[in-house]
Protein backbone atom coordinates (compact mmCIF):
# COMPACT_ATOMS: atom_id res chain seq x y z
CA UNK A 1 0.00 0.00 0.00
CA UNK A 2 1.43 4.06 -0.69
CA UNK A 3 2.11 5.52 1.99
CA UNK A 4 0.38 8.69 2.89
CA UNK A 5 1.78 12.07 3.99
CA UNK A 6 1.46 11.56 7.20
CA UNK A 7 3.80 7.91 7.24
CA UNK A 8 6.13 8.91 4.66
CA UNK A 9 9.78 9.64 6.24
CA UNK A 10 10.89 12.92 5.93
CA UNK A 11 14.55 12.58 5.81
CA UNK A 12 16.68 9.75 5.56
CA UNK A 13 18.80 7.46 8.52
CA UNK A 14 20.75 4.96 7.99
CA UNK A 15 19.25 3.61 11.67
CA UNK A 16 17.25 0.95 12.26
CA UNK A 17 14.76 -0.05 14.69
CA UNK A 18 13.12 -3.45 16.17
CA UNK A 19 9.37 -2.61 17.44
CA UNK A 20 7.67 -5.72 19.23
CA UNK A 21 3.99 -5.72 19.37
CA UNK A 22 4.40 -2.84 16.26
CA UNK A 23 0.62 -3.86 15.09
CA UNK A 24 -0.52 -2.88 18.57
CA UNK A 25 -2.60 0.57 19.59
CA UNK A 26 0.52 2.25 20.89
CA UNK A 27 3.17 0.26 18.63
CA UNK A 28 1.00 0.96 15.56
CA UNK A 29 2.01 4.88 16.05
CA UNK A 30 5.15 4.19 17.20
CA UNK A 31 5.89 2.97 13.72
CA UNK A 32 4.48 5.61 11.73
CA UNK A 33 6.79 7.89 14.17
CA UNK A 34 10.33 6.20 13.70
CA UNK A 35 9.50 6.20 9.69
CA UNK A 36 8.54 9.61 9.53
CA UNK A 37 11.96 10.29 11.00
CA UNK A 38 13.60 8.27 8.44
CA UNK A 39 13.98 5.27 10.68
CA UNK A 40 13.48 1.38 8.70
CA UNK A 41 11.13 -0.64 10.84
CA UNK A 42 11.12 -4.54 11.70
CA UNK A 43 8.06 -5.23 13.21
CA UNK A 44 7.22 -8.15 15.43
CA UNK A 45 3.60 -9.20 16.52
CA UNK A 46 1.59 -12.18 16.71
CA UNK A 47 -1.89 -10.40 16.47
CA UNK A 48 -2.99 -11.57 19.80
CA UNK A 49 -3.99 -8.34 20.81
CA UNK A 50 -2.74 -5.98 18.10
CA UNK A 51 -4.27 -5.64 14.98
CA UNK A 52 -2.16 -5.62 11.18
CA UNK A 53 -5.22 -2.85 9.89
CA UNK A 54 -3.42 -0.63 12.72
CA UNK A 55 -0.28 -1.04 9.96
CA UNK A 56 -2.25 -0.42 6.73
CA UNK A 57 -0.47 2.74 5.95
CA UNK A 58 2.73 1.75 6.07
CA UNK A 59 2.75 -1.66 5.80
CA UNK A 60 4.85 -1.55 2.44
CA UNK A 61 7.37 0.24 4.34
CA UNK A 62 8.24 -1.93 7.28
CA UNK A 63 9.81 -5.62 7.97
CA UNK A 64 6.62 -7.32 9.24
CA UNK A 65 7.16 -10.70 10.98
CA UNK A 66 4.06 -12.64 12.20
CA UNK A 67 5.08 -14.42 15.48
CA UNK A 68 5.74 -14.52 19.23
CA UNK A 69 8.54 -12.57 20.12
CA UNK A 70 10.77 -15.55 20.98
CA UNK A 71 9.68 -16.98 17.71
CA UNK A 72 10.51 -13.87 15.58
CA UNK A 73 13.81 -13.29 17.00
CA UNK A 74 14.73 -16.61 15.88
CA UNK A 75 13.98 -15.95 12.50
CA UNK A 76 16.03 -12.59 12.85
CA UNK A 77 19.09 -14.61 14.66
CA UNK A 78 21.17 -13.54 11.41
CA UNK A 79 20.00 -10.23 11.49
CA UNK A 80 23.10 -7.91 10.96
CA UNK A 81 21.79 -6.04 14.16
CA UNK A 82 19.17 -2.87 15.38
CA UNK A 83 20.54 0.25 16.31
CA UNK A 84 17.09 0.62 18.63
CA UNK A 85 14.69 -2.12 20.03
CA UNK A 86 11.57 -1.18 21.37
CA UNK A 87 9.63 -3.91 23.83
CA UNK A 88 6.00 -2.90 23.67
CA UNK A 89 4.67 -6.83 23.17
CA UNK A 90 2.68 -7.94 26.38
CA UNK A 91 -0.49 -9.63 27.49
CA UNK A 92 -2.52 -6.54 28.77
CA UNK A 93 -5.98 -5.98 30.46
CA UNK A 94 -7.58 -6.86 33.19
CA UNK A 95 -9.96 -9.27 31.56
CA UNK A 96 -7.12 -10.75 29.90
CA UNK A 97 -4.80 -11.28 33.20
CA UNK A 98 -7.76 -12.76 35.18
CA UNK A 99 -8.79 -15.54 32.59
CA UNK A 100 -5.78 -16.37 31.54
CA UNK A 101 -3.01 -15.53 33.76
CA UNK A 102 -0.61 -18.45 33.25
CA UNK A 103 0.08 -17.33 29.45
CA UNK A 104 -0.70 -13.95 30.41
CA UNK A 105 2.35 -14.01 33.37
CA UNK A 106 4.51 -16.16 30.54
CA UNK A 107 3.89 -13.83 27.84
CA UNK A 108 5.44 -10.87 29.96
CA UNK A 109 8.20 -12.49 31.23
CA UNK A 110 9.42 -14.82 29.33
CA UNK A 111 9.25 -12.56 26.19
CA UNK A 112 11.03 -10.01 27.95
CA UNK A 113 13.89 -12.24 28.42
CA UNK A 114 14.00 -12.92 24.74
CA UNK A 115 14.32 -9.36 23.96
CA UNK A 116 17.11 -8.79 26.29
CA UNK A 117 19.22 -12.03 25.67
CA UNK A 118 18.40 -11.12 21.95
CA UNK A 119 19.90 -7.44 21.95
CA UNK A 120 23.01 -8.59 24.45
CA UNK A 121 24.05 -10.98 21.51
CA UNK A 122 23.46 -8.36 18.94
CA UNK A 123 25.57 -5.89 19.51
CA UNK A 124 23.45 -4.49 22.78
CA UNK A 125 21.54 -1.54 21.19
CA UNK A 126 19.63 0.47 23.79
CA UNK A 127 16.34 -1.26 24.54
CA UNK A 128 13.30 0.35 25.85
CA UNK A 129 10.88 -1.38 27.53
CA UNK A 130 6.81 -1.32 28.57
CA UNK A 131 6.52 -1.38 31.98
CA UNK A 132 2.88 0.13 33.52
CA UNK A 133 1.90 1.53 36.58
CA UNK A 134 0.13 -1.29 38.29
CA UNK A 135 3.67 -2.21 39.65
CA UNK A 136 3.05 0.27 41.73
CA UNK A 137 0.44 -2.10 43.79
CA UNK A 138 -1.74 -0.38 45.84
CA UNK A 139 0.39 1.98 47.75
CA UNK A 140 -0.97 4.77 50.50
CA UNK A 141 0.57 8.12 48.44
CA UNK A 142 -1.41 10.28 46.45
CA UNK A 143 1.33 10.69 43.93
CA UNK A 144 3.59 7.91 42.18
CA UNK A 145 6.97 8.38 41.86
CA UNK A 146 9.31 6.23 40.20
CA UNK A 147 11.31 5.03 43.34
CA UNK A 148 8.63 4.68 45.78
CA UNK A 149 8.49 1.09 47.53
CA UNK A 150 5.75 -1.33 45.66
CA UNK A 151 3.04 -2.68 47.83
CA UNK A 152 1.23 -5.92 46.10
CA UNK A 153 -1.58 -7.40 46.89
CA UNK A 154 -1.39 -11.15 47.56
CA UNK A 155 -0.56 -14.21 45.44
CA UNK A 156 -3.54 -15.58 45.90
CA UNK A 157 -5.39 -12.47 44.17
CA UNK A 158 -4.80 -13.19 40.32
CA UNK A 159 -5.54 -9.69 39.86
CA UNK A 160 -1.90 -8.79 41.36
CA UNK A 161 -0.22 -11.20 38.99
CA UNK A 162 0.27 -8.52 36.51
CA UNK A 163 2.02 -6.24 38.50
CA UNK A 164 4.40 -9.04 39.61
CA UNK A 165 5.51 -10.06 36.34
CA UNK A 166 5.97 -6.19 35.12
CA UNK A 167 8.34 -5.73 38.07
CA UNK A 168 9.88 -9.13 37.57
CA UNK A 169 10.50 -7.49 33.40
CA UNK A 170 11.76 -4.07 34.93
CA UNK A 171 14.10 -6.28 37.47
CA UNK A 172 15.40 -7.65 34.23
CA UNK A 173 16.02 -4.85 32.39
CA UNK A 174 17.98 -3.18 34.99
CA UNK A 175 20.17 -6.34 35.63
CA UNK A 176 20.91 -6.93 31.66
CA UNK A 177 22.16 -2.45 31.92
CA UNK A 178 23.93 -4.17 35.31
CA UNK A 179 25.66 -6.66 34.55
CA UNK A 180 25.70 -6.55 30.69
CA UNK A 181 26.29 -3.43 29.89
CA UNK A 182 22.85 -3.33 27.79
CA UNK A 183 21.33 0.36 27.57
CA UNK A 184 17.81 -0.17 28.54
CA UNK A 185 14.85 2.35 29.56
CA UNK A 186 12.21 1.39 31.55
CA UNK A 187 8.90 3.20 30.62
CA UNK A 188 5.67 2.74 33.13
CA UNK A 189 2.95 3.66 31.09
CA UNK A 190 -0.25 5.53 32.97
CA UNK A 191 -4.06 4.76 31.08
CA UNK A 192 -2.28 5.25 27.75
CA UNK A 193 -5.78 5.61 25.35
CA UNK A 194 -6.58 7.01 21.80
CA UNK A 195 -7.88 5.51 18.57
CA UNK A 196 -6.88 1.96 17.71
CA UNK A 197 -7.43 1.05 21.50
CA UNK A 198 -10.21 -2.09 21.54
CA UNK A 199 -12.08 -2.45 24.30
CA UNK A 200 -11.86 -6.33 24.11
CA UNK A 201 -9.66 -7.05 27.25
CA UNK A 202 -10.98 -4.23 29.52
CA UNK A 203 -9.78 -1.04 28.10
CA UNK A 204 -12.60 1.51 29.58
CA UNK A 205 -12.74 4.03 27.00
CA UNK A 206 -13.14 2.54 23.90
CA UNK A 207 -15.76 0.20 25.46
CA UNK A 208 -17.29 3.55 27.09
CA UNK A 209 -17.44 5.40 23.83
CA UNK A 210 -18.63 2.57 21.95
CA UNK A 211 -21.65 2.00 23.98
CA UNK A 212 -22.28 5.95 23.95
CA UNK A 213 -22.47 5.43 20.13
CA UNK A 214 -25.15 3.16 19.92
CA UNK A 215 -26.64 4.71 22.86
CA UNK A 216 -26.73 2.20 25.18
CA UNK A 217 -25.94 1.25 28.72
CA UNK A 218 -22.16 2.70 30.01
CA UNK A 219 -21.32 0.83 33.29
CA UNK A 220 -18.96 1.86 35.52
CA UNK A 221 -17.41 -0.62 37.53
CA UNK A 222 -17.05 0.30 41.85
CA UNK A 223 -18.74 3.15 42.77
CA UNK A 224 -17.39 5.39 39.83
CA UNK A 225 -14.98 7.67 42.34
CA UNK A 226 -12.09 5.85 41.76
CA UNK A 227 -9.94 8.46 39.45
CA UNK A 228 -7.37 7.78 36.61
CA UNK A 229 -4.82 10.34 34.21
CA UNK A 230 -5.85 9.29 30.55
CA UNK A 231 -3.13 10.07 28.33
CA UNK A 232 -3.18 10.12 24.38
CA UNK A 233 -0.60 7.32 22.84
CA UNK A 234 -0.07 10.02 19.87
CA UNK A 235 1.39 11.53 23.05
CA UNK A 236 3.37 9.36 24.63
CA UNK A 237 5.03 7.80 21.30
CA UNK A 238 6.70 11.06 21.02
CA UNK A 239 8.89 10.71 23.93
CA UNK A 240 9.83 7.21 23.86
CA UNK A 241 12.85 7.28 20.86
CA UNK A 242 13.53 10.95 22.68
CA UNK A 243 14.06 9.02 26.16
CA UNK A 244 15.97 5.94 23.98
CA UNK A 245 18.73 8.15 22.50
CA UNK A 246 19.41 9.63 25.14
CA UNK A 247 22.42 7.76 27.39
CA UNK A 248 21.11 9.63 30.76
CA UNK A 249 17.62 7.72 30.46
CA UNK A 250 19.44 4.31 30.38
CA UNK A 251 19.18 2.26 33.22
CA UNK A 252 16.16 4.62 34.41
CA UNK A 253 12.62 4.08 35.08
CA UNK A 254 10.35 6.68 33.86
CA UNK A 255 6.42 7.41 34.72
CA UNK A 256 4.89 8.53 30.98
CA UNK A 257 1.42 9.96 31.20
CA UNK A 258 -0.59 12.54 32.35
CA UNK A 259 -0.88 13.70 35.61
CA UNK A 260 -4.76 15.34 35.14
CA UNK A 261 -7.01 12.67 37.05
CA UNK A 262 -10.84 12.43 36.65
CA UNK A 263 -13.13 10.36 38.02
CA UNK A 264 -14.14 7.30 35.94
CA UNK A 265 -17.85 8.48 36.23
CA UNK A 266 -16.98 11.67 35.23
CA UNK A 267 -15.16 10.23 32.29
CA UNK A 268 -18.24 8.31 31.67
CA UNK A 269 -20.53 11.84 31.81
CA UNK A 270 -17.37 13.33 29.57
CA UNK A 271 -18.20 10.70 27.01
CA UNK A 272 -22.22 11.30 26.41
CA UNK A 273 -21.46 15.09 26.65
CA UNK A 274 -18.74 14.96 23.89
CA UNK A 275 -20.64 12.87 21.70
CA UNK A 276 -24.59 13.75 22.26
CA UNK A 277 -25.56 10.46 23.34
CA UNK A 278 -28.56 9.50 25.70
CA UNK A 279 -26.21 6.63 26.96
CA UNK A 280 -27.25 6.15 30.98
CA UNK A 281 -24.66 4.86 33.33
CA UNK A 282 -25.08 1.87 35.69
CA UNK A 283 -22.88 1.13 38.81
CA UNK A 284 -21.68 -2.90 38.05
CA UNK A 285 -20.27 -3.82 41.40
CA UNK A 286 -16.32 -4.96 41.11
CA UNK A 287 -17.41 -8.26 42.38
CA UNK A 288 -20.32 -8.86 39.76
CA UNK A 289 -17.48 -7.63 36.73
CA UNK A 290 -14.69 -9.74 37.88
CA UNK A 291 -15.54 -11.58 41.08
CA UNK A 292 -15.33 -11.91 44.51
CA UNK A 293 -12.50 -10.57 46.61
CA UNK A 294 -10.88 -8.23 43.56
CA UNK A 295 -9.24 -4.74 44.58
CA UNK A 296 -8.87 -1.64 42.50
CA UNK A 297 -6.78 1.28 43.15
CA UNK A 298 -8.82 4.62 43.97
CA UNK A 299 -6.55 6.41 42.87
CA UNK A 300 -3.67 6.60 40.16
CA UNK A 301 -1.48 9.63 39.49
CA UNK A 302 2.00 9.99 38.22
CA UNK A 303 5.03 12.20 38.81
CA UNK A 304 6.25 13.21 36.05
CA UNK A 305 8.93 15.17 36.83
CA UNK A 306 11.75 13.07 35.98
CA UNK A 307 10.56 12.62 33.03
CA UNK A 308 10.01 16.21 31.90
CA UNK A 309 13.65 16.89 32.96
CA UNK A 310 14.97 14.13 31.37
CA UNK A 311 13.44 14.49 27.59
CA UNK A 312 10.47 17.20 28.08
CA UNK A 313 7.33 15.80 27.75
CA UNK A 314 4.20 17.86 26.91
CA UNK A 315 1.21 16.08 26.08
CA UNK A 316 -0.65 17.88 23.49
CA UNK A 317 -4.24 15.94 23.04
CA UNK A 318 -7.14 17.01 25.18
CA UNK A 319 -9.22 13.88 26.61
CA UNK A 320 -12.10 15.60 24.50
CA UNK A 321 -9.75 15.37 21.28
CA UNK A 322 -8.93 11.50 22.00
CA UNK A 323 -12.90 10.99 22.54
CA UNK A 324 -13.55 12.57 19.40
CA UNK A 325 -11.20 10.57 17.53
CA UNK A 326 -11.85 7.34 18.90
CA UNK A 327 -15.74 8.08 18.27
CA UNK A 328 -15.13 8.72 14.83
CA UNK A 329 -12.77 5.40 14.41
CA UNK A 330 -15.40 3.35 15.62
CA UNK A 331 -18.18 4.97 13.73
CA UNK A 332 -16.19 3.92 10.61
CA UNK A 333 -16.27 -0.02 11.39
CA UNK A 334 -14.46 -0.99 13.70
CA UNK A 335 -16.83 -3.43 15.58
CA UNK A 336 -15.81 -2.92 19.98
CA UNK A 337 -17.47 -4.90 22.71
CA UNK A 338 -19.71 -2.33 24.79
CA UNK A 339 -19.52 -3.64 27.97
CA UNK A 340 -18.49 -1.17 30.70
CA UNK A 341 -15.04 -0.95 32.72
CA UNK A 342 -13.39 1.01 35.28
Amino acid sequence: MAEDSQTRPNKRSDRCALVTGGAGFIGSYLVEHLLRDGTSVTVIDNLSTGRIENLAAVIDSIEFIEADVDKGLEELASHSGFDEIYHLAAAVGVELVLNDPINSIKTNIHQTDAVFEYARSHGKPPTLIASSSEVYGKPGTSVFSEDDDLLFGPTTMTRWSYAHAKAIDEHLALAYWNQHGLPTVICRFFNTVGPRQVGTHGMVLPRFVAAALKNEPISVFGDGTQSRCFCDGRDVIEVLPRMLRSQACHGRVFNVGSDHPISILKLAQQVINTLGSTSIIKLIPYHDAYGPGFEDLHHRKPDLDRVRQAVGFDPKFTLTQTIQDLAEEIAHGNSLPTKGGA
